[in-house]
């Protein structure tokens, strides 16, 4: 990051400065009891792989997961105004007022999945980012104030007993910015970056990559420090869900990354603090255009690929169920021993 430090600046260096790895000691003996469990090595995938990592979060090998909580940042987008999405921008506070009300797609689904759900106004309209294709997108001071408002609503949720966190946002426009701030850290083309969101023909498509090129080409974004790029191209949905990820590392729990937006925000955080990784669990592969770009420069898999493109943090609530099974399976199964056979052997 930039040498001059803002007050704000100053916060958000005092919270990450407690920000720790998460337990490789725990990951290591949640491996060997997967080793030790009567079935096929490995028979259950990447699932086993996240039920180590909320080991390694949580620092045991014993993890619960059974207070679970999903945040979710609305905001809303100034380069909607470039024609970028068939919806207006009215369409983010009447979702955001539905989730309030429990009544919005990921709330039917958290139901089932036994998750609350917290609606939170990071800058919906008229109180959003500007047009990055006129002007950066937000401040840095802006920027820095979404970030660390993501840091302490993982901190609040934390202290209130979740033992798992998700995220998820909703925003019109904000594929837009999740792939231009993906293009600028992944090296990659907007042509590459660049889906069709919630819904756009080849026209819109192709008038939402030249948006996203000319925009990263008058904005110049730093693409060493991922701060500058957020301000210059992001949302304050992307930078609070960025200092959300950051949280874990923080505050030691489990964050689960939902689709790319959100997979945008965890690879920001993974820039600005490495130690954040650690704690980031993939719920599914977005349908966007580099969702598995982005997830593999943060080295996750997902256990769900099913074409999602809905945002809320629903993928997070499809998988939830998975790994609630998976951890079934991990602490109640008995091992070889137990049952008087052979253990398998890794080859």
């Amino acid at each position: 990051m930039k040498s001059e430090c803002s007050p704000i600046e100053a916060r958000f260096r005092e919270l990450v400065s407690s920000a720790s790895p998460c337990d490789g000691g725990a990951f290591s003996r949640a491996r060997e009891r997967w080793m030790s469990i009567a079935k096929p090595l490995g028979g259950l995938g990447v699932l086993e792989d996240d039920v180590c990592r909320v080991a390694s979060a949580l620092g045991t090998e014993n993890p619960s997961i059974s207070r679970r909580a999903l945040a979710v940042f609305c905001s809303d987008n100034g380069v909607v105004s470039e024609g970028v999405t068939q919806a207006g921008q009215e369409v983010t506070r009447i979702v955001y007022e539905n989730m309030i009300r429990g009544e919005s797609s990921v709330c039917k689904m958290a139901k089932t999945a036994r998750v609350s759900v917290f609606p939170l106004d990071v800058g919906i309209a008229p109180n959003g980012t500007r047009n990055f294709i006129e002007r950066d997108a937000m401040t840095r001071g802006e920027c820095f104030s979404a970030i660390v408002r993501g840091v302490e609503e993982a901190g609040r949720l934390a202290s209130l007993g979740f033992d798992i966190l998700c995220t998820g946002e909703m925003g019109i426009g904000n594929t837009t910015t999740s792939a231009a701030v993906a293009s600028v850290l992944l090296g990659l083309p907007p042509s590459e970056t660049v889906g069709r969101g919630a819904g756009l023909s080849d026209e819109g498509l192709s008038r939402k990559r030249a948006v996203v090129a000319r925009g990263i080409s008058l904005r110049a974004p730093d693409a060493s420090d991922a701060s500058d790029v957020l301000s210059k191209l992001g949302g304050f949905d992307i930078a609070a869900m960025c200092g959300f990820f950051i949280g874990g590392a923080v505050f030691r729990r489990p964050v689960v990354v939902d689709g790319f937006i959100s997979a945008v925000a965890a690879l920001c955080a993974s820039n600005l603090v490495p130690e954040s990784a650690g704690y980031m669990i993939a719920s599914h592969v977005s349908s966007e255009g580099a969702g598995r770009a982005v997830l593999s420069a943060l080295g996750l898999r997902a256990a769900v690929d099913a074409g999602f493109h809905l945002g809320e943090g629903t993928g997070c609530m499809a998988f939830l169920p998975m790994l609630d099974m998976a951890l079934d399976v991990y602490k109640t199964m008995p091992t070889f021993g137990q049952i008087r056979i052979e253990a398998y052997k890794p080859f």
